[in-house]
């Protein structure tokens, strides 16, 4: 009798789940052939390198409170017209984006398409529940290109500038001519790779993860790291820049253009993550954290 109690109570956790197979098997018939073209095509591009690591992240952060979807909460009238209409919506940008090869549709609407979803079946509190990870969900959709283009032509400006009076004030014999850089006998293009733009917005997603996983309870602490972000994307770009510069100057364009070049982006990622962690350090002494009531624990 034991055993028949434990499994009748197992398939009564379990079976909330029956009426979300429907919901998977659904998204796996939208969003599949999405992201298999994404992993053969854009993710293969060191712009657009973090778009797996935010998948995977996003897929364990909703495993993480998979509770959710084992609850027997059921949604008001109000959430349920609210997801219908949200979803439809998510529906409508996905097949105006797959017809049209319109990447910024097709690969955004899995969030109101989810969003719409959850409000139908589970109703709000599942969506407190997962908001961090719909949110972060924003960060594999491609930047658009008007948004490219008017970032990255200034940020190419201002880190050709920084980085010559940076090196000229060092002793380097380094001129500058728009966003070229000369450095004894070698010549430097600072494309628009090397703007940061994408750099920018790749820490951003790993910096508001951390602050999610870390769960600062100081307002004040948070909302300094959060505006510290992108500064600190954009000082590590420049390093990166004047490392390149350094690295021609010394041993060659060969080695400036050649492993050490993509070893550059690599150390600016860790270089940005890691002034991040020292910034959150000092103001963890200059505003700790309160404790938690039992309610927020």
């Amino acid at each position: 009798m034991t055993a028949i109690a434990q499994r009748a109570s197992m398939l009564d956790a379990l079976a909330p789940l029956k009426s979300w197979w429907p919901v998977v098997l659904g998204l796996l018939v939208l969003y599949v052939p999405t992201y298999w073209m994404l992993a053969h095509g854009m993710w293969n591009e060191d712009d657009h390198a973090h778009g797996p690591i935010v998948l995977v992240v996003a897929l364990y952060l909703i495993w993480q409170r998979r509770d959710v979807f084992t609850a027997a909460d059921k949604p008001t009238r109000v959430e349920a017209a609210i997801g219908w209409t949200v979803l439809v919506i998510g529906l409508l940008a996905y097949a105006l984006g797959r017809s049209q090869d319109i990447l910024l549709f097709e690969i955004g609407s899995q969030i109101p398409v989810i969003l719409g979803a959850l409000l139908i079946t589970l109703g709000m509190k599942s969506v407190r529940a997962l908001w961090f990870a719909l949110f972060f969900l924003l960060f594999i959709i491609p930047l658009p290109g008007f948004v490219v283009d008017a970032a990255t032509g200034p940020l190419k400006q201002y880190i050709s500038v920084i980085a010559e009076q940076v090196l000229y004030a060092a002793g380097y014999p380094i001129g500058r001519s728009g966003v070229t850089l000369t450095v004894g006998p070698y010549q430097l293009l600072v494309a628009d790779a090397c703007s940061g733009l994408h750099s920018m917005f790749s820490l951003s997603a790993m910096g508001l993860l951390y602050l999610y996983l870390m769960q600062h309870t100081s307002t004040t602490r948070n909302l300094i790291i959060m505006a510290a972000i992108l500064p600190i994307a954009f000082f590590a770009n420049i390093v990166r820049v004047m490392v390149l510069v350094l690295v021609t100057y010394h041993m060659g364009d060969e080695a400036g253009q050649g492993f050490l070049h993509g070893f550059a982006g690599i150390m600016l990622f860790i270089i940005g993550l890691l002034f991040l962690f020292a910034l959150d350090g000092i103001l963890g002494f200059i505003f700790p954290d309160r404790p938690r009531t039992r309610a927020q624990a």
